[in-house]
Parts: C-alpha cells; sequence; structure tokens
C-alpha cells in the first residue's frame, strides 16, 4: 500500500467520492497529454472529436496567467473584469487495464469555477465551486484500453454558486492536480463530502491523558456481504504505537457504515501553537474478512480550541492571542495559481518568521499544502467559504453554499491548526435572503463540527446589524488612515463597539494600506493620481505602526489580521505602481521583498533575535538632516555614519531613532546589536544633492 494526499466534494451525477489523506494500491497522476482550447467547442465531449488543432498542456493547469495583469476595470467599467471569464475544454485520452476487485475513482484537486465531466461520451456530473476538490466512481465506466476524458471548465460569474464579486481575480481551468485513483472495493467510505472517510478529535483533555474519538467509514462496494475490521491506532511524530481500538461491522453488498472508536492517550504532547505543534497521526486499517484491503492516515494534534466570557479565543483551555496576516489564494507573479508545495512552503514561512500565531485564509479553501504547513508549524487559521460581498436570494445559491462548508469542513476538520470555520464576508445588503443564507451556514458548521467556535467577517453595514449576529463570533474589516478618516481611530472604535456589545466576541478581520516599493519618500504622503492612488511604503509603514499600538492594547480583541500578507492579482485596481495589483502586502507578489511594515511586526511578534533600517529602497535623500529609524527586538542598538563613531541608541517601543546629517554625495548608515553571542547587523545605503 502506498501513501495518498486527496480530497474531493460534490456528490453530482454518478457517485462522487472524496478524501483529504489515505493510502490506496495505487494512484496515477493524469498530468500530461491534455488538449486544450479557450473557448467552446460544441461536442467536445465525443470520444470521436478531433482536437489536433488544440493546444497541448500539462495539468495542473490555468488559462489565465497571461492576461492576469489587465487591470482598472472599475474605470473602464467592466465589472465582470478585464480579463477572459468563460468556457474552455480539456480532453485527455488514457490507458486503461482494470483488474478485478478493484474501485477506480476519478480525482480533481480543484477546477473554477464550473466544471462539467465526460468520460467516453457520458457526462459524469457537474461540480459548482472552484475551491474545493471532487471525484468520481468510474469504475463501471472506465473500459479496457482508450479512453477519453473531456472537461468543460467556466469561470464565468453564475448566480447558481459563489462567488459572485470580489477582489481578486478567478483564475479559470483545472489548476489543481488530476489524478486516477485505485483501491479496493471494501475499503475507507470515500463519499463524504471530500472528507478521509476517517476522523479524529479530542474529546477529553485532562493533565495525565486524552480521549480521542475516532470515527472511520468503511463501505463494501463487492456483490457479497463482507465482514468488517476496523484497527485504528495513534502514532507519534516518530512512527511509534501510542494507543489503538478495534472494531468490527458486517456489511451488505453496497453498504457503508460508521464504526465509532474511542482512545486513550497516556501523558499526551499536546499542539500548543507555535510554541509547540507536537503532531501525532491517526492510523486506520480495514480488513475485509480478514484480509488487509485498506487504509487511511490523518493528522492528530491533541488540543481544543473555544471562548471564554470575555470573548477571547481559548487554545487548550487557555487564553491565546491571535495575531497575523490574511492570506489570498496563493498564487504568485507570472504564474497565477500553478504554484509548488515549496512554494507554498515558503509562503508560510515567510509568516512564521514575522512572528504570526495565526492566519486569515481568505476567501475561499486554500491547497491543502498550506493546512498541512500550518499544522507542522503551529500556526492556527480561520478558513472560510467564498461568500463574499454578493449573494443571489434563490435556493440553488443557497444549497451550493452549503454544499462548499460541507466540503470545507469535511476536508479539513483533522487539521489541528484549523481554530475557527468562517461563514462569509462583507455582504452589502441585509434583509431575510443573506439572513436566511447566514443561518443555514452557521448551523450547517455546527452540525459537522461542534467543537469550533464560526466567524464572519463584517464591513459596510451597521456593526450591529442582524447579518453579523448569526457566528460564534464577528470580526470587522476596518480601514481607517486608508479609505476613511486615520489610523488612530481604529482603538476608540474598539472601546465603543466593545462598550455596545460586551457580550460579543469582537475581532479585527482586515486593516491595511498600500504600499508600492517603487515609491517610497519622506514626508509621508498619499495622494491621487490620474487612474488611482500613489502609494508610498512609508505610508503603509506609518499606518501600521499607529495600528498595532492601538489594537495590542485591547486584549478583548479575540483576532487582529492584516490586510494582507502577500501582494496578489486583482482585476479591480488600477493604483499603486502597476495595474491589477492588490499592494497592501507586506510581501511582494514575487516574494523577492520584504516591505519595512513587515519588519515592523517582526520586531513587535517574533521571539528571533532582529535588526532592521527603514527606508533602505528611499536612496535618493531630498534634505540634508535625516532620522534614522530602525526596528529591533533588542534593547538597545549600535548606529554609525560613513564608518564614523558608534552611536548606542536605545530601542523604545521596537523603534530607534537618531537623527544624522548626510554628506554630499553617497552616505553609508550601518546598525548592529548582540543578541545571545551573535551580532546582527544591517545597512543603508543613501544619496544625497544639493543640487538634485
Amino acid at each position: 500500500m502506498t501513501p495518498r494526499s486527496f480530497r474531493a466534494g460534490l456528490l453530482a451525477g454518478l457517485t462522487v467520492l472524496a478524501f483529504s489523506a489515505a493510502q490506496a494500491a495505487e494512484v496515477k497522476p493524469l498530468s500530461d497529454g491534455w488538449r486544450f482550447v479557450r473557448s467552446d467547442a460544441a461536442g467536445a465531449e465525443a470520444v470521436a472529436f478531433d482536437d489536433k488543432a488544440w493546444t497541448s498542456v500539462s495539468t495542473p493547469h490555468s488559462y489565465n496567467i497571461a492576461d492576469s495583469g489587465i487591470g482598472g476595470a472599475k474605470a473602464r467599467g467592466e465589472p465582470e473584469g478585464a480579463y477572459y471569464r468563460g468556457p474552455a475544454w480539456y480532453r485527455l485520452a488514457l490507458d486503461h487495464a482494470p483488474k478485478a476487485g478493484q474501485r477506480y475513482v476519478l480525482q480533481f484537486d480543484g477546477a473554477a469555477l464550473k466544471a462539467d465531466v465526460y468520460l467516453n461520451g457520458v457526462k459524469l456530473g457537474t461540480h459548482e465551486g472552484g475551491y474545493a476538490a471532487f471525484r468520481y466512481d468510474v469504475t463501471e465506466q472506465l473500459k479496457a484500453g482508450r479512453n477519453v476524458l473531456a472537461v468543460r471548465v467556466d469561470n464565468a460569474r453564475n448566480t447558481r454558486f459563489a462567488p459572485l464579486n470580489g477582489d481578486f481575480n478567478v483564475f479559470g481551468g483545472l489548476y489543481r492536480a488530476v489524478k486516477l485513483v485505485e483501491t479496493s472495493d471494501v475499503h475507507v467510505d470515500l463519499g463524504d463530502w471530500g472528507g478521509p472517510g476517517l476522523y479524529g478529535r479530542t474529546e477529553a483533555l485532562s493533565a495525565g491523558q486524552a480521549k480521542i474519538a475516532a470515527k472511520v467509514l468503511v463501505r463494501n462496494d463487492r456483490k457479497a456481504a463482507a465482514n468488517v475490521q476496523v484497527v485504528t491506532t495513534i502514532l507519534d511524530a516518530n512512527g511509534a504505537v501510542m494507543a489503538q481500538a478495534k472494531g468490527s461491522a458486517k456489511l451488505a453488498a453496497g453498504q457503508g457504515q460508521a464504526v465509532q472508536q474511542t482512545l486513550t492517550l497516556k501523558k499526551p504532547k499536546l499542539w500548543e501553537g507555535r510554541g509547540s505543534p507536537y503532531l501525532y497521526h491517526l492510523r486506520t486499517e480495514v480488513r475485509g474478512d480478514g484480509k488487509l484491503v485498506d487504509t487511511a492516515e490523518v493528522p492528530l494534534g491533541v488540543r481544543t480550541v473555544g471562548l471564554d466570557g470575555q470573548g477571547r479565543f481559548l487554545l487548550n483551555g487557555k487564553p491565546y492571542a491571535l495575531y497575523g496576516a490574511n492570506i489570498q489564494m496563493p498564487t504568485r507573479f507570472g504564474k497565477g495559481p500553478i504554484i509548488s508545495d515549496a512554494e507554498i512552503d515558503e509562503d508560510m514561512k515567510i509568516m512564521a518568521d514575522m512572528g504570526v500565531t495565526a492566519l486569515r485564509l481568505a476567501h475561499m479553501q486554500h491547497p491543502q499544502r498550506v493546512y498541512d504547513a500550518a499544522d507542522r508549524l503551529g500556526i492556527l487559521l480561520t478558513t472560510e467559504v467564498p461568500l463574499i460581498d454578493d449573494i443571489d436570494p434563490s435556493d440553488a445559491f443557497r444549497e451550493n453554499l452549503v454544499q462548499q462548508m460541507r466540503e470545507l469542513i469535511a476536508q479539513n476538520v483533522n487539521h489541528p491548526s484549523v481554530a475557527l470555520w468562517g461563514i462569509g464576508n462583507e455582504l452589502r445588503t441585509t434583509g431575510e435572503a443573506p439572513n436566511k443564507l447566514l443561518a443555514a451556514l452557521q448551523s450547517t458548521a455546527k452540525e459537522l463540527d461542534p467543537t469550533r467556535p464560526t466567524t464572519y467577517a463584517h464591513c459596510c453595514l451597521k456593526d450591529d446589524d442582524p447579518v453579523a449576529q448569526h457566528s460564534d463570533t464577528v470580526s470587522y474589516n476596518r480601514y481607517f488612515g486608508w479609505y476613511w478618516t486615520e489610523s488612530k481611530d481604529i482603538g476608540p472604535w474598539a472601546d465603543e463597539l466593545h462598550g455596545r456589545l460586551p457580550k460579543r466576541p469582537i475581532g479585527v478581520s482586515e486593516y491595511g494600506a498600500g504600499a508600492s516599493i517603487l515609491h517610497q519618500e519622506d514626508p509621508v504622503m498619499r495622494r491621487p493620481v490620474a487612474d488611482g492612488y500613489w502609494h508610498p511604503e512609508q505610508w503603509q509603514t506609518v499606518f501600521h505602526e499607529v495600528h498595532w499600538r492601538e489594537l495590542k492594547k485591547r486584549e478583548y480583541l479575540w483576532s487582529n489580521f492584516i490586510w494582507v500578507g502577500f501582494d496578489f492579482p486583482s482585476f479591480k485596481r488600477n493604483e499603486g505602481d502597476r495595474p491589477a495589483i492588490n499592494d497592501k502586502g507586506l510581501v511582494t507578489e514575487d516574494r523577492k521583498v520584504r516591505k519595512d511594515a513587515y519588519y515592523w511586526y517582526q520586531a513587535n511578534w517574533s521571539q528571533v533575535p532582529m535588526v532592521h533600517i527603514t527606508s533602505s529602497r528611499d536612496v535618493a535623500k531630498r534634505i540634508k538632516r535625516v532620522k534614522v529609524k530602525v526596528y529591533s527586538n533588542q534593547p538597545s542598538v549600535r548606529l554609525r555614519l560613513n564608518g564614523g563613531d558608534w552611536a548606542s541608541v536605545p530601542v523604545e517601543d521596537h523603534i530607534a531613532l537618531w537623527e544624522i546629517d548626510l554628506a554630499t554625495g553617497e552616505n553609508v548608515v550601518e546598525a548592529e546589536t548582540q543578541a545571545g553571542g551573535k551580532t546582527l547587523t544591517d545597512s543603508v545605503r543613501w544619496t544625497y544633492r544639493t543640487n538634485p
């Protein structure tokens, strides 16, 4: 048996099967040999269709990478976006040699936004929703020899399903992996909304032991009854057996059943966030009539989450501050969503190095690798369905969002990093339809997972509007000092709201300011230009200094999330230094530059010693006398100009300031500090000309 890791979704057409982590006899990546056309093609589902004129591609693939840099759509009156949003077709010929007693499942890790799937000219089904994986049992449809798989993908706005709006690009295509999975005909059931069929959670926790509740969904797809034995084991980080439970079931042909088990873990090592994210693994073995036929394995972090009477988030029964950044669905400059596991790991390490305790995954389900990395790094997550800005009042729209909530939870419920489920973001209307929708999402989340709180990101209506009352917590998207008033107003606003809603857990889900690394100047200013705003980086820097000083004093805020960790593509934008980019990130889209505000938070949040001189890109100074500003988490730093004497400067609230007179021409400013027997250094080069 070899490892596999999958996720999947909607039950449509034929039986759709799904899971997030399991093992099977064989996994065949369907990555090479695809034919592609970015248009609608009548009859392209037929086996005999001639696709010779189409382009050869491999998956994952998106058809919006080349045109994703077109921005300013709002200015040109193009609400649907300046880039292509519409249908495209993919076709693949694959050979198959069926084996007796085996099942074959077709797996799509993600297709945006709607996918119609055909095998040998027969429609398998339609999946609506672009961010969860989905799969089909194709055992009966695959034939020996040549088969033709055809997929029509469409990323156009559709009132049947979310999202209907959003300040981001919707990249169309088979943008995550496609696979053919072979498994036994007696197996861990793969039909539970994309879940692994194996679920574990901490049921009770004390100083000496933890009770772990396990649920194993087993299924018999044979034509005769089967006696099924289930052995579930907790393995420590080194693979040693720490606890075990055994169960059994007698399944009729075509029958599935949940086997409930309880395991007692003695002297457990807790999953404690950034301090100690210890991971066990929960593994189950399924035997059919005494023979090993299937296994599944999922991560297990022994921990509890919740809220106290003061609205604070609790990890293992103790207050735990959640602060960090929002992460839009991972993309890379010039690659869109076609990113590697290594690139996701890099993103998560950049955030971990900044010192975050939590991340908000906006505004949809992210790739599985993000959740895996958060488990390992001890970063807590909020993760949400793509209900953004607008709704359609139809039953179809509501039912689709409930489906996407079921997929999100089933596919990610085993991750200890997931702390809260998000039920939506910034609805712009109130009344019966949005409240009915949010109530359905809240009840679905609590039905599927009563152990985690829910949250909603509120904006654009009254702070206490009914749409903000469905979730267990509410957080607010507030941009004081960017879209309105001044940065310092964030604190008084929070105090006033807390005074009105003293028992309501409230947090800040978004706050931020744009920053072009090419637009850094002093004095700080943000001014209109032809098609938007000039975004000097120093404006962002001061914005975040003021905001964090206000927010950190208010312990009643259960969360504080910066908008946003990384610059990302948005067709609506035409501002800063280039179109189609939201530049509120603390790091550039290509990940090459960490802006000064990143280091401000690192100085405040990280335990790793650091020193950073700001304004390194503001190289052409306009005045002779300037202030050197240094971020550090050490008590003092030493500074010198042009190789002169060192001056020791105290660090107050993570900032050291030093006034200097620049020499005409190039100047070198150096900073250093001692920490743990090591010398940390940074330097900048500035040029001053009397006649620029």
